[in-house]
């Protein structure tokens, strides 16, 4: 099982969102999150627009992965939103988004964290996949196909 798939549970996939701006998109994030794991919204939402300050999370091909660090977090945890319509981003292609992957980790996971978002890119990374993912109908079908990518092994 991959990084993300670990730590994505199914009710934490949502399609067809009716976000317009980035604002909103993280709005729809912290109240999933604060229903699904009792995480309170605006803390979600102010980590969220306190690292996306230190530069845009989009990262091209239509894409973002939002991540933020909450105090008090036991493990990390992410969601995954596409949204209806895409919205800006400040992506470095100056694409909009419609593919969003939130990441929340714990104050302190550094090494973690970054692991975690090394493999969201090198899955994003995947041309097929990522189209697929911005296109399958349905959030039970985006899941199984988050569930069943693989990693490249690292051979080290």
């Amino acid at each position: 099982m991959n990084r993300l798939a670990a730590i994505l549970p199914a009710s934490n996939v949502l399609v067809d969102v009716d976000a317009t701006s980035k604002k909103r998109a993280f709005e729809h994030a912290g109240l999933l999150f604060e229903n699904q794991h009792a995480i309170a919204r605006a803390t979600v939402t102010d980590n969220l627009f306190a690292r996306e300050r230190l530069g845009s999370t989009g990262l091209g091909h239509g894409v973002a992965i939002p991540h933020g660090r909450i105090k008090g977090l036991k493990n990390p945890l992410a969601a995954v939103l596409r949204v209806q319509q895409a919205i800006p981003f400040d992506a470095p292609d100056d694409e909009p988004v419609t593919l969003l992957i939130f990441l929340l980790v714990p104050e302190a996971a550094t090494q973690r964290h970054l692991e975690i978002l090394s493999e969201i890119a090198e899955m994003l990374s995947d041309r097929e996949l990522r189209e697929r993912l911005k296109t399958e109908e349905g959030a039970a079908k985006v899941h199984e196909l988050i569930s069943n990518w693989e990693p490249l092994k690292s051979v080290a």
